[in-house]
């Protein structure tokens, strides 16, 4: 079971931009999180090719599991 945290935003185009960090710790410090996403849109790290990220659209954590059927 792949567990990942995706941090989605909003770019100056208003489209959602995802940044997604495998393996999380959990239970997943809430507080932490949107410290980090704070931090993230205030020192502009990272562009899209809508612009620059502006705001925050959530935080989630998505597990992903894989099931192998006998052929």
């Amino acid at each position: 079971m792949a567990k990942k945290l995706e941090l989605k935003f909003l770019n100056e185009e208003n489209r959602t931009v995802t940044i997604s960090v495998d393996q999380p710790i959990e239970p997943v410090d809430a507080v932490a999180v949107n410290a980090a996403m704070d931090e993230i849109i205030t020192q502009g790290c990272f562009f899209s090719s809508g612009g620059n990220l502006i705001s925050k659209k959530e935080a989630r954590i998505v597990e992903r599991n894989v099931f192998d059927v006998q052929l």
